[in-house]
């Protein structure tokens, strides 16, 4: 499959985090984050104040002693070194619609290893029910 720059048609070898278009240089690069880019271009629009966030507990949080042990996972640090997985988050991170954007990421195969490193490290030993048991 060729990847083709939407902005010039040229060979395109970089992937934007946002919305995960080809681009072939940082000028077109510049020119998609001006006039397509859904996430820069909500940044240039003024800030509302933000709300408070709820504290409010999911099933699936992780309490923030089991998300220590991230520091010390060598698989994480390592996945940490793909600057494509850093943008990622970075974009992640600071979007409106993060959620949205996260889906795209699952789409991404460097996200999902990190996804899954980040679970292993943190899982409490013995979690998995299916462990252990015979599956004849």
């Amino acid at each position: 499959m060729n990847k083709v720059c939407i902005i010039c048609s040229g060979n395109g070898i970089y992937k934007c985090p946002t919305c995960f278009i080809y681009y072939c240089s940082a000028k077109c690069c510049k020119k998609h984050r001006e006039n397509d880019c859904e996430l820069f271009q909500k940044e240039e629009q003024p800030v509302a104040e933000e709300k408070p966030k709820e504290n409010v507990k999911t099933a699936d949080e992780v309490s923030a002693e089991r998300l220590q042990l991230l520091k010390n996972s060598d698989e994480v640090k390592n996945l940490l070194t793909n600057p494509h997985l850093r943008d990622l988050l970075v974009t992640i991170d600071q979007a409106e619609n993060a959620e949205q954007i996260m889906q795209k990421a699952m789409l991404e195969a460097i996200f999902v290893e990190f996804a899954d490193a980040c679970i292993k490290a943190v899982e409490p030993p013995n979690s998995n029910p299916d462990q252990g048991q015979d599956q004849t």
